[in-house]
């Protein structure tokens, strides 16, 4: 190919913008791969820190929502203590008077033996 030929296709193809490009192209191809490379890895980053930032703060909510829950849990168990020994305190006054009943009435000697 003659040089005029050379030229004319260069200057079709875009001329000296054309050649600035070419050369840039293969003098900064590996960097501008590892720019989008880091670009990238910066993006999936910080999409990493806000599917954490995310998780961390559902977490501190179910955190709340159980503790929650807990606290009114033990407030029922204490409120069931309650009646089981206020249940239980009447079995044993029920019995104490079982004990201390009289089989037979208006008698001076009382059947069973009390100390009342």
């Amino acid at each position: 190919m003659e040089t005029a030929n050379i030229i004319t296709l260069i200057s079709a193809l875009g001329g000296l913008e054309a050649i600035k490009w070419l050369i840039h192209f293969v003098t900064h191809r590996k960097t501008d791969a590892r720019r989008e490379e880091a670009s990238l890895d910066d993006l999936t980053a910080e999409n990493h820190r806000k599917q954490v930032d995310w998780l961390e703060e559902r977490l501190s909510q179910r955190d709340t929502t159980i503790d929650s829950l807990q606290n009114e849990l033990r407030k029922e168990q204490a409120d069931k203590l309650e009646w089981i020994n206020h249940c239980h305190e009447t079995e044993l006054a029920l019995k104490e008077l079982e004990i201390k009943q009289c089989v037979i009435h208006g008698c001076t000697h009382r059947t069973p033996v009390s100390d009342y």
